[in-house]
């Protein structure tokens, strides 16, 4: 896979002191990640770059349970109903989530194809953790190890190489795909607020949950002509938005590396797919992607729809972001090819 230049790319001598006067979250070699260099703590690889510590490849239970709670919640719709409020906030909540999820857990954190402040990057973090996919140093490492070993042995969410169903879910419900190599986003270890979104990941979703709770019972009290319950809320607001959140985003994993199309020759089985680009605000040109990671455009050509690229260009007319990294054109027209795949 194409190595990420702007995710390691060090600043240049007195630019990360005039960026800090500016408020931009930049980068610095931190200390080493948590447990020392390797220190025995099987989330750390070595600091020798030798392979992280063999554990059971096994379900864990403790992971697996909660995950199935999440969908089996969902089924208490049949007793709290719909209304159209709820159904609106419902898919009003994927978006803003899967936003914060495509944009800055993706784009950002994982791949640095823009910049921010410290203040963005943390509020973009949150919202993103309300999506109950953990913390942005978790999901930026173990993203930036797919990109070093797409469809190899060692990705851990490689449908040629685990099947379907591990690809797309199965993976993080083991010790072994669980766990992440910080080692691979020392650049996001300096913020001890970031750390904090990974350690006590539970947080936020269930303050999320309560919310949104909280807001169906104050428009059942003040506003009952909407029909609009805390249950349902509760429901359709917090736990269906969030297994639809859930399942858009696997999609990448699994479905973009098996349905669609391959335009460039990227050693993978990554493919474009324009239904998935609309189900995951533009993460469905993921043979773009594979073939330039750095870009901050995933739809490299006008009629590739990539609604998360769009909200960004605009956020960053509104100076809350800036340097997009363009995809050049020679190397969107470098060895383009056009092949139809199907399974």
């Amino acid at each position: 896979m194409q190595h990420d230049p702007v995710a390691h790319r060090e600043p240049a001598r007195g630019e990360v002191g005039a960026r800090a006067h500016l408020g931009e979250a930049v980068r610095r070699e931190p200390a080493d990640p948590p447990g020392g260099e390797g220190g025995g703590d099987p989330l750390v690889a070595p600091a020798d770059g030798s392979a992280l510590p063999e554990i059971p490849d096994k379900v864990e239970w403790a992971r697996i349970l909660p995950f199935i709670g999440m969908h089996l919640a969902c089924l208490a719709v049949i007793w709290v109903g719909w209304s159209p409020v709820a159904v609106l906030v419902a898919v009003l909540a994927y978006f803003v989530r899967m936003f914060a999820i495509t944009g800055f857990y993706h784009r950002y954190f994982s791949h640095r194809s823009f910049k921010t402040s410290r203040v963005g990057q943390f509020i973009f973090g949150v919202i993103g953790a309300t999506a109950v996919q953990r913390g942005p140093v978790w999901w930026a490492a173990h993203h930036r190890h797919h990109h070093a070993y797409s469809d190899k042995p060692e990705d851990v969410h490689s449908p040629a190489q685990h099947g379907f169903v591990r690809s797309h879910m199965g993976w993080f419900l083991t010790a072994r795909g669980f766990r992440p190599d910080l080692r691979r986003v020392r650049d996001l270890l300096q913020f001890p607020e970031l750390q904090w979104l990974d350690r006590f990941d539970i947080v936020v979703p269930v303050l999320f949950a309560v919310g949104m709770f909280g807001l169906g019972a104050i428009l059942d009290r003040f506003a009952p002509d909407l029909g609009t319950s805390a249950g349902q809320m509760l429901i359709w607001g917090f736990f269906i938005s969030t297994v639809a959140c859930y399942h858009g985003t696997y999609t990448i994993n699994s479905l973009s590396h098996v349905f669609g199309r391959q335009r460039y020759k990227t050693g993978d089985t990554s493919r474009n797919n324009w239904l998935l680009a609309l189900v995951t605000l533009g993460e469905g040109w993921h043979n773009n992607h594979h073939h330039f990671p750095s870009s901050t455009r995933q739809g490299f050509y006008w009629w590739e729809i990539d609604i998360t690229y769009y909200i960004l260009k605009v956020m960053s007319w509104l100076g809350i972001i800036w340097d997009l990294k363009p995809v050049p054109t020679s190397v969107r027209d470098h060895s383009a090819r056009r092949i139809v795949r199907s399974h």
